[in-house]
């Protein structure tokens, strides 16, 4: 791999580096989404990194600022230089083209973790320097072809884009030494590998299709070159690794768990052919039916007493307009709602909402008493391993005996949210009041041995990454493996405008469009011979984002979602209702086959045969 940074002010850049930067200086860098970067031999400025001399560099680590934040510059003798990296765990070595080859030297030295580092002005000299053994190239005032070109010249090498610390920097690190600002500057630019992200306006849950070219499904670079060719779908033509992976998984060998990280580090054209390869297991796997169910998500009330980070439902910011006032339904309204829905053509009622203060399991059991009255063959969606959990806590019970009286007074399913990410060293910062790994397991597993089924779902883009990524997928591949009890995989894109923990400056800006590619599509890879069904959330996404990942492995589109109102509160501008025909023209236009289902993903016997007019 090698690293590129880019400066300047007439191209897209990350950082600001100047000499002498003071409080003010720093705050009007970073009010233009950039970080400062000190280069003058100066300790004290309030900045988020350094490029100094021996003396400075030395002095800052005195002080405890961790190496990654330090760029040596090559102006002492060899063994000081030396002496200087290796003491201070410095992340690049910033040389000149005349001492180019010594600083490749001492950074290939057994032990070493500097990285060295040449600025560039020319293609030319970039390919000179790459070829050379140079690991990272600063270009000033590279535009997105310049780098284009650069990208297409090393295409036997891969090329990532770094701000001012190295890619993969693990987010505790930088959460524990980084002022508040600089955090969130860091986050707003960076993906989940700690790369920079792409330089495009969208997000999930924005009002916009997402950027990608007609003819690929990646959009990681922003080049005409990029966006005009043809996706790459030869496994000879990425990483080797990566394409041993996938020939394995082809061939029916799943991925182990280590094995699922490194797809998730994938970057441009191999995502593109993680997708290729889902793709052609989900066609072996399920056919080419798009099956989507006619349903209904109640939320009963938006108050909680729980403070997940990601969840602006019930405590969106009013100036987004978010939550609306405070509200909670009755039991009697909840099952009119129901009644309603299943006038509109529902199947399927899904109920969740915040964790009231006065809720005790007794609701739950009411709300499917009061629903199966009226509606007796309407399935019942609902509770999530959080409600579950507190509702048997507060009745002094065992989740076992919850869920027992829960399915026999109508429930049919368990939705899998409340799962967010299944790796507690995440749980910690993103929900630390909510229930851990293993909870959520109990009840899932409970649910699934007394004949409840549920979905797995994966909530991503905050503060993850490809290691938690494959932490919840072995979770859910170990419980699917002992159970049988999973019927989909959902995919959530984290939908940030109006969640806490971004406004807090704790979070990025959602997952990338890649990375959504990547979960969607090492999903299908992941859980291929365990759960045949990916569901791609049009909610999160959009129609048009839903009809994208339909080439990445997914063969379903979850629920039309009258009245959803939770990821409204996140700030997103899908989600509220879309219509049978809505899909169905989706579907279509993705040369593929639509068929409603039922939650359990058998066909509605009171609805039209596919292929017949609406």
């Amino acid at each position: 791999m090698i690293t590129f940074l880019r400066r300047g002010e007439r191209a897209p850049a990350s950082v600001t580096e100047r000499g002498a930067i003071d409080d003010a200086t720093a705050s009007a860098i970073l009010i233009e989404r950039l970080i400062p970067v000190e280069t003058a031999d100066e300790c004290d400025s309030p900045v988020g990194a350094w490029v100094g001399g021996v003396d400075t560099i030395t002095a800052l680590r005195a002080r405890g600022v961790d190496g990654w934040r330090l760029t040596l510059r090559h102006e002492a003798p060899r063994a000081t230089i030396l002496d200087t990296l290796v003491r201070n765990d410095v992340a690049f070595l910033r040389t000149r083209p005349d001492r180019r080859d010594e600083a490749i030297a001492l950074c290939s030295l057994p032990g070493s973790v500097c990285v060295s580092s040449l600025a560039v002005s020319s293609l030319n000299e970039a390919l000179e320097a790459a070829r050379a053994g140079i690991g990272d190239l600063v270009l000033e005032d590279w535009d997105e072809d310049m780098v284009g070109e650069l990208r297409d010249a090393l295409a036997h090498m891969r090329l990532v884009e770094r701000g001012p610390f190295p890619v993969g920097l693990d987010i505790d690190r930088a959460r524990a030494v980084l002022s508040r600002p600089l955090f969130k500057a860091w986050l707003d630019q960076v993906d989940g590998q700690g790369a920079v992200r792409p330089r495009h306006g969208w997000a999930p849950g924005k009002d916009m299709a997402p950027p990608v070219p007609a003819r690929r499904l990646s959009v990681q670079w922003l080049d005409s070159s990029w966006l005009g060719a043809d996706a790459t779908t030869e496994l000879g033509a990425i990483d080797r690794h990566i394409a041993a992976i996938l020939e394995r998984s082809i061939d029916g060998i799943a991925p182990t768990r280590d094995e699922v990280a490194t797809l998730f580090r994938a970057r441009g054209g191999e995502v593109e052919a993680i997708a290729a390869v889902a793709d052609e297991i989900r066609r072996r796997t399920v056919g080419d039916e798009v099956t989507y169910v006619v349903n209904r998500n109640i939320n009963y009330t938006n108050l909680c007493y729980f403070r997940c980070g990601f969840c602006g439902f019930s405590k969106g910011p009013k100036s987004l307009n978010l939550r609306g006032a405070p509200y909670m339904l009755t039991v009697d309204e909840v099952a009119e709602r129901a009644v309603e829905a299943a006038e509109r053509g529902a199947t399927e009622v899904c109920l969740q909402g915040g964790i009231h203060p006065d809720y005790d399991g007794d609701f739950y059991v009411s709300v499917l008493e009061a629903i199966k009255d009226r509606l007796p063959t309407m399935h019942c969606h609902g509770f999530t391993a959080l409600e579950v959990w507190q509702g048997a806590e507060t009745l002094g019970i065992s989740v076992r005996e919850l869920l027992t009286r829960l399915r026999d007074a109508g429930l049919g399913t368990l939705p899998g949210t409340a799962a967010e990410v299944l790796d507690d060293r995440i749980r910690l910062h993103l929900c630390p009041d909510k229930i851990r790994t293993a909870q959520w397991a109990e009840v899932h597993i409970t649910a699934h041995e007394l004949g409840l089924r549920s979905n797995n779902t994966l909530m991503f883009g905050h503060i993850d990454g490809p290691e938690s990524f494959a932490n919840h997928f072995e979770i859910a591949r170990e419980i699917q493996r002992r159970t049988g009890g999973f019927t989909e995989f959902v995919p959530l894109p984290f939908v940030h405008m109006g969640a806490p923990i971004y406004l807090q400056g704790k979070a990025r800006p959602g997952p990338t469009w890649d990375e959504v590619v990547l979960v969607h599509a090492v999903g299908r890879i992941a859980f291929d011979g365990l759960i045949p069904n990916i569901q791609a959330s049009w909610v999160k996404l959009g129609l048009e984002g839903g009809e994208r990942l339909l080439s990445a492995g997914c063969n379903d589109l979850g629920g039309t979602l009258m009245d959803e109102n939770i990821s409204r509160a996140a700030g997103a501008s899908h989600g509220q209702l879309a219509t049978p025909q809505d899909f169905r023209r989706v579907i279509a236009s993705a040369g593929r086959t639509a068929r409603e289902r039922t939650t359990l993903y058998g066909t509605p016997p009171h609805r039209t045969p596919v292929g017949a007019p609406a």
